[in-house]
C-alpha cells in the first residue's frame, strides 16, 4: 500500500510539473504573441493613438516631399553668406523643445487619432486662406503653451487612418467648436502644396507636423529621414519653393525668405555629442532645415515629451549660425 501511495504521489507530482510547465509554456507563447503583434504594428508602420504618440515608423508625405528630400550634395547658395549673416554667424542654434521648462515639456505638441474621431466646426480669422471644417479636433487636443498660452497656441492632429494631417494656428476651444487664426488640411500621401499666397497654420503655408524633431525618431528609429523646421526673428517679404507665403513687411534683399534651406556643414564634427544630439546633427547633415516662420533666431521646433534628456538636447546650443550654409534657392517669389 505505501509502495503504491509513493508511485502515486511521484504521479501526482510528475502531473503537477507537466501542468505546471504547460503554464509557464503557455504564458511565455502568449507573451512571445503580444511581443510579435506589437512588433508587427512597428514594422508595418502603424501609429500609435494619443498626445505626442509615437508613428511606429511611418514616415510623413511622400518619399520625394521636399521635406524628405536630401540636400546634402545640392551646390551651396552664391548668398549664402550674407543671408547667414543676417540671421547671425554668432548666435546658438537654440532646440525650442524638450522635458522641462516652466514646470513641465515644452514644444509643439500633437495627436494622433482614429478616422472615427468626431469631426468639429472650425471658424478662421483668416478664412480665406483657410480650409474649411469641420476637424476631427478632440475637446482634449494639446494646446502649444498649454491651454492659457499667449504664443501661437498650434494645434496639431493627425488621422492614422485616413491618413490627414490638420493644423490650426491660434486655437481657442469654443464649447465644442474652436476658432482659429488660420487652419489647414494636407493629405499627407500627396505632394499638393497650399496655393500660391496662402498661409497655413505657419506663415510659410508649410505643414509644420513634418519638420518637428520627434522623441520616437530620434531615441526609437535613431534616424530623423526629414527636413527641420526652423524660425528667425527678422525674414524678407517673399518666399521660395516650397513655401507658398512670406510672414514680413521687409524687403531687404539681405534677409531670408521663408522655405529658405540651410544645412550643417559636412565637415562639422559631430563625435563629440550625446547619442541623440548626433542623430538630430546627422538629420540637420543630410535634410536641413527649412525656414517655415518667424521668431528666435535659429530656433529648431520639436515636439514636447517627458522622456527628453535635456542635457542632452541642449548640447546642440554649442552650433552657431556659421557652421551653417544656404542650400542654393530656386527663384523668389513676392
Amino acid at each position: 500500500m505505501e509502495g503504491r501511495h509513493l508511485k502515486s504521489a511521484a504521479a501526482w507530482v510528475l502531473t503537477l510539473g507537466a501542468g505546471v510547465a504547460l503554464i509557464a509554456a503557455t504564458s511565455r507563447e502568449s507573451r512571445h504573441q503580444s511581443q510579435a503583434v506589437a512588433a508587427t504594428a512597428k514594422l508595418t508602420g502603424v501609429p500609435a493613438l494619443g498626445p505626442n504618440a509615437s508613428l511606429n515608423g511611418k514616415r510623413v508625405l511622400p518619399p520625394n516631399n521636399p521635406w524628405n528630400t536630401p540636400i546634402d550634395k545640392e551646390p551651396v547658395d552664391p548668398k549664402s553668406a550674407i543671408l547667414i549673416s543676417s540671421i547671425g554667424r554668432y548666435k546658438n542654434l537654440h532646440p525650442d523643445f524638450g522635458a522641462n521648462w516652466d514646470g513641465g515639456p515644452f514644444g509643439i505638441p500633437y495627436i494622433v487619432v482614429s478616422g472615427n474621431t468626431p469631426k468639429v466646426p472650425v471658424s478662421f480669422e483668416y478664412d480665406d486662406e483657410s480650409d474649411p471644417g469641420p476637424y476631427p479636433i478632440p475637446l482634449n487636443a494639446p494646446i502649444e503653451g498649454g491651454p492659457d498660452s499667449e504664443g501661437d497656441r498650434h494645434v496639431i492632429v493627425i488621422d492614422r487612418d485616413n491618413w490627414k494631417l490638420y493644423e490650426l494656428f491660434n486655437a481657442w476651444p469654443q464649447g465644442r467648436s474652436w476658432k482659429a487664426g488660420s487652419g489647414a488640411i494636407f493629405d499627407l500621401n500627396s505632394n499638393k502644396l497650399r496655393p500660391d499666397g496662402w498661409t497655413s497654420a505657419d506663415a510659410a503655408g508649410l505643414p509644420i507636423f513634418p519638420g518637428l524633431v520627434r522623441y520616437d525618431e530620434v531615441v526609437g528609429q535613431k534616424e530623423i529621414p526629414h527636413a527641420l523646421r526652423f524660425t528667425v526673428r527678422r525674414s524678407r517679404k517673399a518666399y521660395v519653393h516650397p513655401a507658398r507665403h512670406h510672414a514680413s513687411s521687409h524687403d531687404d534683399p539681405l534677409l531670408p525668405p521663408m522655405g529658405m534651406r540651410v544645412r550643417l556643414k559636412a565637415n562639422y564634427d559631430i563625435s563629440g555629442f550625446p547619442p541623440s544630439a548626433q542623430v538630430i546633427l546627422r538629420a540637420l547633415k543630410k535634410y536641413g532645415m527649412i525656414l517655415a516662420d518667424n521668431g528666435g533666431d535659429w530656433f529648431v521646433s520639436g515636439a514636447p515629451d517627458p522622456r527628453w534628456k535635456d542635457s542632452e538636447i541642449n548640447t546642440l546650443k554649442r552650433l552657431k549660425g556659421d557652421d551653417f550654409e544656404v542650400v542654393k534657392m530656386g527663384p523668389i517669389r513676392k
